[in-house]
This record gives C-alpha cells, sequence and structure tokens, in this order.
C-alpha cells in the first residue's frame, strides 16, 4: 500500500473521531451527561438492576472508570444503587425517573450525530462504507 493513502486514510479516521467527540460531547451537556455516560445509560434503559461489575463488562471500561460514572450520574439524579436482597456485598443500579425520561433525547442525539456525519452518503456508500468500516474494526480486534 501506498505509505502516503495509508497516512492519509490514518489521519483522516484521528480528524474524523476527534470531531465527532467534541461534537457529541457539547451535544450531550445540554443534557447534563458526559460521553460514556449515555453508553452506560443505555445499558440501563434495556434493563436495570445490574451491577458495576456487569456494567464495566458491558462497557468493556475499567472499574474505577464506571465507578466514576455511577457516582456522578447518582448525584446528577439519574440512577440510584441499592444493596442486593439476597447478597448485601453487592450493589445493584437502578434508573431513576429522570434516568428514564433520558432515553428518547440522548437517541434522538443519537441521531443527529449519525445524520451529520452521513448525510451527503448515497445508499451504495453507506453500504460499501460499512463493509470497509467493518474490515478496519476487525484489524484492531
Amino acid at each position: 500500500m501506498n505509505d502516503k493513502v495509508g497516512c492519509d486514510i490514518r489521519e483522516s479516521l484521528d480528524k474524523i473521531s476527534s470531531q465527532m467527540r467534541r461534537d457529541y460531547s457539547e451535544s450531550l451537556r445540554e443534557l447534563n451527561l458526559h460521553v460514556g455516560q449515555d453508553k452506560l445509560l443505555a445499558r440501563l434503559w434495556l434493563g436495570d438492576g445490574i451491577t458495576q461489575m456487569q456494567l464495566c463488562e458491558h462497557l468493556k471500561c475499567e472499574p474505577p472508570t464506571v465507578t466514576n460514572m455511577v457516582k456522578s450520574l447518582e448525584q446528577n439524579g439519574f440512577i440510584y444503587r441499592k444493596r442486593d436482597e439476597q447478597d448485601a456485598r453487592v450493589m445493584r443500579i437502578f434508573l431513576t425517573d429522570k434516568g428514564k425520561e433520558l432515553e428518547k433525547p440522548v437517541d434522538c442525539k443519537w441521531k443527529q450525530q449519525q445524520e451529520k456525519l452521513l448525510h451527503s452518503m448515497s445508499p451504495e456508500d453507506l453500504l460499501l462504507l460499512r463493509q470497509l468500516m467493518k474490515r478496519l474494526e476487525k484489524n484492531l480486534f
């Protein structure tokens, strides 16, 4: 492969990723959230009452990262922790009504970000791009 082409692709992916994160971070601030907290909430929207360890596994994050997210979300009134009834050593995480109400606004932010990124692409472009992105992902993982 031409080294210049590879370098251009890597730089372009880096620029896209950085700008998307900045835009998305700004968008989430309107909801009093930070990047990553939306994914934690999304897991809870599928079914709450799970443990922090289960969140770590789902988010592929280290325990201290999840602990900080949980503390922040709890302080903002989006979630609460409750001891497990069978094992008092285990804390389970639940959504508050305020946390449940964030599902639609966060989904809207996700869709806005996606639309901004992909708006000028044809259906054929999107299929090809998805195929190429999956291949890049496979190369890394």
